[in-house]
């Protein structure tokens, strides 16, 4: 889809329009007649959300109510997902160009709009005979919305893109090998950012214990990707660290999965291609922010010596882990890339994770589980920015008291905790163990891929999160003045 800014005169126009409709507009500004404006106006008492569509053969005007008095947040999400409802039409109806306009409206809800509009548009039909008929041109009004606005809201879109492929590939096509030299050219590219590409005999080397671990089962090797960003402008002196969960495929290993719980765990890669995603956009906006990511890539197979329950590993950090279900295996891999990370002197580590599905049984599929340790001022911060963007966060308890579920008679720890309970809490504080600088945890296995449409996040890979790290990064110095 392409965007571009043009100046629109609704009685001139020459292709299908919407008109954004808030609380605030003047009934004289909408480009209708007075019977319509009648009719309009009782459908906004009926339903002050409602899409009311009016035909100028061959072309629609559209015009989108919204309430534009709810707080801020909420409005701007409902325009998102109004723009999600409105493509669906337009598919059905065939429309390859639209243009988007309102009066008294203000650009964060033009921008909402075409955000929630891009997003649902996308769709993964690389291996499709027949696609569907898609908007190709967006045109916005140029009067409401300034050129370098969209332009970076443009870059971070496509962004979100690239990273709804990645996930949403088939490990036959995408695994670990292959995706470390995507994400090294895509690095190549940008120019601006540095990629460091570990191959089996490095990550033998520095002894990455539960990398090598999981690896085991697989006909592929492991990689382990480093990525920096360093802005000659930036304004931390330490780097902030990325760490994502890169499981290409994920069967279980020997605790292999049952039924069709195996269903969609392509997607357990989707950390890792949040986290490198995130690093990207900031590098391609020229955030002024100093980022490194950490991304462990391997599958977990039950074939050839795949390591079993009962097994212990020496971790990269020198922890020894005892193997108590081959299933908790991104922690695991979180957990050498995290030692790893922390050894950089961070001033924070983030990781992102598809790691539990605790955390979808107990929040759904809307909101983000979070933990932190000694990270509670960038942990507010990031909550407040959830709420701007509506990539929410729930953050759980994090008390070295559940530290007790995760010993083990015969190692330092186990990976994981075989009792029901506190699944997604015990997983952080298995991570937490090989932080050793301001930490927080982000189990994203409610968001990052779903089975049945989600609004103008679709189906499949969402690309959820990116949006969230991405503004919280534009306001990373305010986290810088008042927490760090």
């Amino acid at each position: 889809m392409e965007i571009v800014l043009d100046r629109i005169d609704c009685a001139t126009i020459e292709s299908s329009v919407v008109f954004l409709y808030g609380s605030d507009v003047a009934a004289r500004a909408l480009p209708l007649k007075r019977d319509e404006v009648a009719f309009l106006d009782q459908r906004r008492k009926e339903d002050i959300s409602s899409l009311v569509v009016f035909n100028r053969l061959p072309h629609r005007i559209y015009v989108q109510n919204f309430d534009s008095d709810k707080p801020g947040d909420e409005a701007l999400e409902s325009l998102r997902k109004a723009a999600a409802e409105l493509q669906m039409s337009l598919v059905n109806e065939k429309v390859r160009s639209i243009a988007i306009t309102g009066e008294g409206v203000i650009p964060e809800e033009v921008v909402a709009f075409v955000e929630g509009l891009h997003m649902a548009s996308y769709r993964f039909d690389k291996y499709k005979s027949k696609k569907e008929c898609l908007l190709e041109t967006v045109t916005v009004d140029s009067l409401i919305v300034e050129r370098k606005e969209m332009d970076e809201n443009v870059r971070l879109w496509r962004r979100i893109d690239t990273m709804r492929d990645w996930v949403n590939e088939p490990v036959m096509y995408l695994n670990a090998p292959k995706f470390a030299d995507i994400i090294k050219d895509e690095a190549d590219s940008l120019g601006n950012v540095k990629c460091t590409v570990f191959g089996q005999k490095k990550i033998e080397s520095l002894k990455m214990g539960g990398l090598l671990a999981v690896n085991r089962g697989s006909e592929d090797e492991a990689r382990f990707v480093v990525l920096e960003y360093k802005p000659a402008d930036r304004i931390n002196k330490k780097p902030v660290a990325l760490v994502g969960k890169g499981i290409m495929y994920d069967t279980g290993g020997l605790n292999i999965k049952p039924d069709d719980y195996m269903t969609e765990m392509k997607s357990d890669m989707a950390g890792a291609a949040l986290m490198a995603s995130t690093l990207f956009a900031a590098a391609e906006n020229a955030l002024p922010v100093w980022l490194m990511a950490f991304l462990p890539l391997t599958d977990n197979r039950p074939g050839k010596n795949a390591y079993a329950a009962d097994d212990i590993l020496r971790m990269y950090d020198g922890t020894t882990v005892e193997i108590t279900n081959t299933d908790a295996e991104g922690r695991l891999v979180l957990a050498d890339a995290i030692a790893y990370a922390d050894q950089q002197e961070p001033e924070l580590i983030i990781d992102a994770a598809t790691l539990t599905g605790a955390a979808v049984r107990a929040l759904g599929t809307k909101v983000i589980a979070a933990m932190q340790q000694d990270a509670q001022g960038p942990m507010d911060l990031l909550r407040i920015v959830g709420g701007k963007v509506y990539e929410r966060l729930a953050e759980l308890p994090f008390w070295k008291d559940y530290d007790e579920m995760l010993k083990s008679e015969v190692a330092d720890m186990i990976n994981c905790n075989l009792q029901a309970k506190a699944g997604t809490i015990t997983a952080g504080r298995f991570l937490a163990h090989f932080a050793h600088h301001p930490y927080i945890h982000l189990d994203i296995a409610g968001v990052a891929f779903y089975s049945k449409r989600e609004s103008f996040y679709g189906t499949g890979a969402s690309g959820f999160g990116l949006r969230l790290l991405y503004a919280f990064f534009q306001m990373y110095e305010a986290v810088k003045r008042n927490a760090l």
